[in-house]
């Protein structure tokens, strides 16, 4: 955060925010013993980041369950849609009650287009008819397909799950961020690398690593294996100008302590968790901070 702050390059966005940059990124972080990548110089809400990532495993694509958890990650997005498109005044809060109390106005204002949970375990398929003409297919499930193949296949180079369908993502609220995932098994342990091409180091990263560190322990635990490493990858790593009293307040603070992960039960399946299964044990962070969202 530091050296992004002090050395990066400047640079306009498509936010028109502006940020600063780096290009090119690496960390590296040993799951083993339990422990997860949690921040403590700032409160991060886990159990937000734990609800999305099992949204992710249902393949919906609609904030409504979401919002009716009181997660907001994703409710930026269908607001602004609604407000340009329709030039009401509504506050986050009352959207997002709407969301769940109203079903049809769910279904037309809700939905976010074909991202990440639609691509991970749906990924589109067409097949031919005839006379130049195709019907869709049966989806792609990459993550039950990941699962098989590490367990059969350990030493594959192919344990890859994508987010990056090219002829989608016009239709999409946001192109996924964290977009590729490759899995690695060597010694009885399983590693992850998450390439992200976009990183909000101030906002988004905190639940990107923790996510990344929670689907690698998820699938060890599925295919008997021990976990790995968590390593996170990214290419526009960047802080936004607005962040300034983020970034000076987070960098006064020093680290301290060490949460660990333990899971309640084995679940019958990776798409069987549920929150009550992640227990955090050691995390005591110091005090959340707020930040505005560069939709």
């Amino acid at each position: 955060m530091r050296y992004i702050w002090e050395r990066g390059d400047a640079r306009g966005d498509r936010t028109g925010v502006g940020t600063r940059s780096v290009f090119g990124a690496t960390i590296r972080f040993d799951l083993a013993g339990g422990a997860m990548p949690l921040l403590t110089t700032k409160r991060v809400y886990w159990k937000t980041a734990t609800r999305e990532l099992l949204w992710f495993l249902t393949g919906d694509t609609n904030i409504r369950s979401l919002c009716a958890q009181n997660v907001q990650i994703w409710t930026d997005w269908p607001l602004d849609r609604y407000r340009r498109e329709t030039g009401a005044v509504i506050s986050r809060e009352a959207f997002s009650q709407a969301i769940v109390e109203d079903e049809a106005f769910a279904r037309e204002w809700g939905d976010l287009g074909p991202v990440y949970g639609k691509q991970w375990v749906d990924w589109p398929t067409y097949e031919p008819v005839g006379e130049g003409l195709f019907r869709k297919g049966a989806g792609v499930n990459q993550v039950a397909e990941v699962v098989e193949s590490i367990t059969n296949n350990p030493g594959s180079r192919r344990h890859i799950i994508e987010g990056w369908n090219v002829a989608e993502l016009g239709s999409m609220a946001l192109p996924p961020c964290h977009k590729s995932y490759q899995f690695h098994v060597a010694d009885g342990r399983l590693s992850c690398l998450l390439y992200q091409r976009s990183c909000d180091l101030g906002l988004g990263f905190a639940f990107n690593m923790w996510s990344l560190a929670a689907l690698t322990r998820m699938m060890a635990q599925q295919c008997n294996l021990e976990p790995g490493e968590a390593v996170w990858t990214g290419g526009d790593v960047h802080l936004y100008l607005n962040h300034a009293e983020l970034v000076e307040e987070q960098l006064s603070r020093r680290p301290s302590g060490e949460a660990k992960l333990t899971f309640a039960r084995r679940p019958a399946s990776i798409f069987d968790y549920r929150i009550e299964d992640f227990e955090v044990s050691g995390y005591a962070p110091q005090g959340a901070i707020s930040a505005p969202v560069a939709v």
